[in-house]
């Protein structure tokens, strides 16, 4: 086969995505197949450009599906190449909007872009929904977002949607309270007020949104619920925080689902989060029935996860140098003290994971600091233990099997009957083995103990759900991230 041109590269390519896609692949592999450039096509290999190198790792795991797929669809062997090239850019196309710009996953920060396929509305009746960012939210951005391994993923995708990219529709972040959701979500709304004004971006939490709905339900008469209704279909971009909060309002869900179908099947863009899986809104006595949690999972469903050690201290380093700058620049006393490196590591020791309260530890630890140096005596090690030890208590907490149960039966909406009960249906099976491996974590129980409490099984069976989540955290993402926060419920 003689070389062929990029155009060739770009056909086969797409073919290939296209081919794969079918397959059911995560969301998340989909939209790093998607983010990919075809560069050429010579006789044995087709070269594919990303400027991720976490992309590149990744789909490096799938190396020999996509060599055998493009083969399938080359009719003869061929070979698929995944290369960083920094040049690597999706061209905008007519035909597949969907692939308009790349899904890179490095970019320092978004260039500013117009709003795709809008025309511009300066003379447009402004939309009530859109709301003045105090100064407060403003200061959440993608700038001033500390960046790790557990957030990776969902900030380079919050940036991707920010900067217009609407392979990811909708965006779906999820995890336990106190790790960045907000801030994320609130860094797509400023950076489009700020570089893109023109798109209509609205923010809102999800009380706000049954407020909304239940105010126009009461002046349905007065033509309330048709205007809300036209406002909400004329936003750009829809941000929902919260999402959980609605799972017992079932007027608001009808009317987010009926909203979600219009802008979602209007080319807008919509961002949720929420503190547990789609799939898990779902759960026990929700309203979220699986017509809305398949919409929510349609898109690119991400998680962050609670920071380790590293993330820890660059977050703490990150706080300690953004507070002492801001206190020299608005003459602010008590927070320009000096904590050293040694200090700042044993902080991030000492530090729980919820990363708003390690925001107000190290603005403790500024002010002790502060106070020392007022009185001639530099912050010791002593001094940041008592400080950490006020916001994490470090007293060992007692946990018994029926917290434990109780947790899981929570999580998954079943009730204890059904736990510790003898139905073996896949519903009932994963919370019965997380609810044991948890017991066997957090209690001093012997397994026979175990079995006692989750009706009289054996040694051997306990000892089969053990090993089953313990296997299973090791090749599921999304269990594992829903044990740690289940453990996280029970000791915190």
């Amino acid at each position: 086969m003689d070389p062929m041109g990029e155009s060739d590269a770009e056909i086969l390519w797409d073919d290939v995505v296209s081919s794969l896609e079918a397959n059911d692949l995560p969301a998340a592999t989909v939209a790093m197949l998607q983010s990919c450039t075809a560069l050429h096509l010579d006789d044995t290999t087709l070269h594919v450009g990303t400027n991720s190198r976490f992309v590149q790792r990744t789909l490096g795991r799938l190396a020999s599906q996509l060599d055998e797929t493009a083969s399938a669809v080359a009719f003869q062997p061929l070979h698929v190449e995944i290369e960083v090239s920094t040049g690597a850019s999706k061209p905008k196309t007519v035909q597949k909007p969907a692939r308009e710009q790349p899904a890179a996953q490095k970019p320092e920060a978004p260039a500013p872009v117009a709003a795709p396929t809008r025309e511009k509305r300066r003379n447009a009746k402004p939309n009530p929904l859109v709301e003045d960012i105090t100064p407060t939210d403003s200061l959440l951005t993608f700038e001033r977002f500390v960046e790790g391994p557990q957030n990776k993923f969902a900030f380079d995708a919050a940036k991707q949607v920010a900067n217009g990219n609407r392979n990811y529709n909708p965006l779906f972040i999820y995890g336990k309270s106190g790790l960045g959701k907000t801030h994320l979500l609130r860094a797509i709304q400023n950076y489009i007020a700020l570089n893109d004004p023109e798109r209509v971006c609205v923010y809102r939490v999800a009380t706000d949104f049954i407020d909304d709905y239940s105010r126009a339900m009461k002046n349905a008469g007065a033509g309330a619920a048709a205007a809300l209704a036209e406002n909400y279909h004329s936003i750009d971009v829809l941000i929902i925080d919260d999402i959980q909060l609605m799972s017992t309002a079932a007027g608001t869900i009808g009317f987010f689902y009926d909203t979600f179908n219009y802008l979602v099947g209007h080319g807008k863009q919509i961002v949720l989060a929420a503190d547990r899986t789609p799939s898990e809104l779902g759960m026990g006595q929700s309203r979220f029935d699986e017509r809305v949690t398949s919409r929510l999972d349609s898109g690119m469903t991400v998680s962050i996860q609670v920071p380790d050690y590293e993330l820890k201290l660059q977050l703490i380093d990150a706080f300690y140098e953004r507070m002492r700058a801001d206190a020299r620049a608005e003459h602010i006393p008590g927070l320009d003290a000096d904590i050293p490196e040694d200090l700042r590591r044993l902080m991030a020791q000492r530090a729980g994971t919820n990363i708003r309260v390690i925001e107000g530890f190290v603005q403790s630890c500024l002010m002790l600091a502060y106070q020392g140096e007022m009185t001639g005596r530099h912050i010791t090690e002593e001094d940041i233990i008592g400080a950490a030890d006020q916001k994490w208590p470090s007293g060992q907490r007692h946990v018994t099997v029926v917290q434990i149960q109780e947790a899981v039966e929570r999580s998954y909406g079943i009730d204890h009957s059904a736990l510790v009960g003898g139905k073996r249906n896949k519903e009932l099976m994963e919370p019965r083995h997380v609810a044991i491996w948890l017991t066997r974590e957090l209690t001093d129980n012997t397994l026979a103990d175990i079995g006692k409490h989750f009706g009289n099984r054996t040694h051997a069976t306990v000892k089969h759900s053990i090993g089953v989540i313990e296997e299973g955290m090791r090749e599921d993402r999304v269990l594992q991230d829903r044990v740690a926060r289940i453990r996280d419920s029970i000791l915190e």
